[in-house]
């Protein structure tokens, strides 16, 4: 749907829309009447799915600089208050088998991206289309860093990754939104593959613990955490943007260091006396930022993208399918609940903006883990995309 069928276009209308639908969903999420239909389908995927809704009818556009101000700094703004209240120690304490499984989700990626090509291949017209596959593998395992520095080492024009764009958001984000209404089914995923959960209800009670101590919210205390947040934010851009690009083709953008400073800082800073700032609700604003960023995010996404191309959404699908299906076996072999799986398949499809959200919606003590984990991927996805390019190079060839 064009730009200018959007009804809605002016920038802070644009943010009251989202911040409504945000407001709407989880008030009435509290509602005790819905409160089934919100445990089926929890309220943050309809924070997410109502914007795309409001964008493929034309209320709002599918861009606008709105979008692009939330992303650059409500991401660290959230981040660094999540990070300022977590309990590191607690986090370590899950073992081995969270990043097992999440690098169990990164393989599947890897190897999903030449099966889709290939079964695909005599369907799509671009000779250079898994130029643009290639691409799409640095964004789901890392990020759109990765994702710009593959574009660049394959040398894949515009006009070949802008399908698969639509792929990552379609077929990614609503893989997003399938993990979050699994939410609802843990206990019967957990019981299937007989998971030992002891290690994660350990570390979900110590960091859960913190919010027994918390007390109602004063107007200093929101002041404070704003603040700091905000400020957080603004110097972690302002120093992403004045250190060096890193890499040949780029593999720590700006962009990565804002995120790699506001989660640093909020690292460093949990040490300190400021991690008290949770009994005031610091995560939670944390969460409210998080939140509005997702609607964002599903602002961009129109479901008209979807009859225009097929042939890669379909691509799309199979693609998380191999990830998903190796996800479920090493699940099942290693006895690991579904927040580790949902957790490290979002850590790599959707990076950093993605997996807290995801984590904190199964244990919400827990969003810390899944930006942990997001921030691995980063370190891991330039090497393994550029494992799946070589792949495809070889399929396509």
């Amino acid at each position: 749907m064009p730009e200018t069928a959007a009804l809605i276009t002016e920038p802070t209308a644009l943010v009251a829309v989202l911040a409504s639908f945000v407001a709407l969903v989880f008030g009435l999420s509290r509602v005790p009447a819905l409160s089934g239909f919100f445990e089926r389908l929890p309220p943050v995927i309809w924070a997410y799915f109502l914007p795309m809704l409001a964008t493929t009818f034309g209320l709002i556009p599918s861009s606008s600089p709105a979008y692009d101000w939330l992303s650059r700094y409500l991401l660290p703004f959230a981040l660094f208050l999540m990070m300022l209240t977590v309990d590191l120690p607690a986090i370590v304490s899950l073992g081995p088998k969270a990043l097992i499984i999440m690098f169990v989700g990164t393989i599947g990626v890897v190897l999903g991206g030449p099966l889709a090509y290939m079964l695909f291949d005599g369907m799509i017209a671009d000779p250079e289309a898994w130029k643009g596959f290639a691409a799409l593998s640095g964004s789901w395992i890392g990020g759109t860093a990765n994702m710009l520095a593959i574009k660049e080492s394959v040398g894949a024009s515009d006009s070949t990754i802008a399908p698969l764009i639509v792929v990552d958001t379609v077929v990614g984000y609503g893989w997003m939104a399938i993990l979050l209404g699994f939410s609802a089914y843990q206990a019967r995923f957990d019981a299937w593959v007989k998971a030992d959960t002891r290690a994660m209800e350990s570390a979900n009670a110590v960091l859960a613990g913190f919010d027994q101590e918390r007390r109602p919210s004063t107007t200093a205390g929101l002041l404070v955490m704003v603040g700091l947040g905000l400020g957080a934010a603004v110097l972690s851009r302002t120093w992403g943007d004045m250190l060096p690009s890193l890499g040949d083709p780029t593999i720590v953008s700006a962009g990565t260091w804002a995120v790699l400073i506001a989660v640093t800082a909020g690292l460093v800073l949990s040490f300190t006396p400021m991690r008290r700032l949770e009994r005031d609700g610091a995560s939670a604003v944390g969460y409210a930022g998080l939140y509005l960023l997702l609607g964002s995010i599903g602002a961009s996404a129109n479901l008209t993208a979807v009859l225009q191309t097929p042939i890669y959404l379909l691509a799309g699908v199979v693609w998380i399918m191999v990830h998903v299906v190796l996800l479920v076996i090493a699940a099942k072999l290693l006895r690991a609940p579904l927040f580790y799986l949902a957790t490290g398949s979002m850590a790599n499809i959707g990076g950093a903006a993605s997996a807290p959200i995801v984590a904190g919606v199964y244990l919400p003590a827990m969003a810390p883990v899944g930006l942990l984990l997001a921030i691995a991927g980063y370190v891991l996805g330039i090497y393994f995309a550029l494992v799946c390019a070589w792949l495809l190079g070889i399929v396509a060839a």
